[in-house]
């Protein structure tokens, strides 16, 4: 169920409905999806322009899916020396 960052043709993004799909998606997908986020708020997708807010928004929700499915423990985030 693999989606395409060029599914959003306007910069209207229906959260809810996204992080649906978000959570469908397996881990090889989500991290697919956010590899084309990643690309679709790059310099070079966007000709040295600024990134349009839709595909931003994208790469935070895949961002925020990741983090929800693979917490750090306790033990990854105390400072050590």
């Amino acid at each position: 169920m693999a989606m395409d960052s060029t599914q959003f043709t306007t910069d209207d993004v229906d959260l809810e409905v996204y992080r649906s799909l978000l959570r469908k998606l397996t881990d090889e997908e989500l991290i697919r999806e956010g590899k084309a986020g990643r690309y679709m708020c790059s310099r070079m997708a966007n000709f040295g322009k600024p990134p349009r807010r839709v595909f931003v928004i994208q790469l935070e929700e895949v961002k925020a899916e990741w983090k929800r499915r693979h917490p750090k423990s306790a033990e990854d985030s105390e400072c050590v020396g």
